[in-house]
């Protein structure tokens, strides 16, 4: 592969382990949701992204072109070869952490694939646009949630206090420019993440003003995902995301 190529590689891998490890944590709540309605509302949004996984896969073995599978992206690399942001992979903790997580990536996603839609690589436009109606439905359920956790009980504010708390560590890595990035933005193919950064400040402080709750700006604490530098966690979730691929060789999806 030239240069264009391999960042283009390395783009659509990292969206897509973005997409599949945040889909498996989603997956942990099946049978294990507040009540049944949420349940499976949790499962599909989890649904979602293992779709967003496998667009940005299918198109990263194209662009290889080594005779690989999607299979072989999701299921025969170590951690140290993914490349997920690491708000992605933290694991669901209680309710209040996974609907403030999950508020906090569905607002940036709405912000960020917009913008993707105008990216002069046609594939990368079209994934775009699908993932787009997605995170937009998905905004629409996680936003309600941050207001009747922080407005219901002592005990659900707290909660979200606690998350919002423990996620100011992650969130500012979603606005990190990789080098493979930088280069594919100069040929409007990628985002520059740091456009989309006040957008998400101003759209995220906004909602929890709502509940007397202050949110400050993002600022970039720890980083490392798309270096391959996870935290104790990832290596936990692809034990059993991997386990029966590599027990049993060869299944597909």
């Amino acid at each position: 592969m030239n240069q264009n190529q391999q960042d283009l590689y390395q783009f659509t891998v990292g969206l897509g382990d973005d997409a599949l490890v945040l889909s498996h944590r989603l997956s942990e709540w099946c049978s294990n949701g507040p009540y049944l309605e949420e349940d499976i509302a949790l499962s599909n949004v989890a649904l979602d992204y293992l779709g967003r996984a496998r667009l940005f896969y299918q198109y990263a073995v194209e662009i290889e072109g080594a005779n690989k599978t999607e299979d072989d992206i999701a299921y025969l690399r170590d951690e140290r070869q993914y490349t997920n942001l690491l708000i992605h992979e933290l694991p669901i903790n209680d309710f209040a952490f996974t609907m403030v997580r999950q508020f906090y990536v569905d607002v940036f996603y709405v912000f960020y694939l917009e913008a993707l839609t105008a990216s002069t690589d046609a594939r990368v436009a079209a994934i775009a646009s699908k993932a787009l109606k997605e995170s937009r439905y998905h905004l629409k359920r996680s936003e309600p949630w941050i207001i009747q956790l922080s407005q219901g009980t002592q005990e659900s504010r707290r909660r979200v206090l606690d998350a919002v708390e423990e996620l100011e560590n992650f969130v500012g890595e979603l606005f990190v420019m990789s080098e493979w990035e930088q280069r594919l933005a100069t040929q409007n193919i990628a985002v520059d993440r740091q456009q989309v950064k006040s957008s998400w400040d101003e759209y995220v402080q906004r909602i929890f003003k709502q509940s007397d709750i202050t949110i400050n700006p993002s600022v970039l604490q720890i980083r490392g995902g798309r270096e391959g530098v996870h935290t104790e966690h990832l290596g936990h979730l692809l034990c059993e995301l991997q386990y029966v691929q590599r027990a049993y060789p060869g299944l597909n999806w």
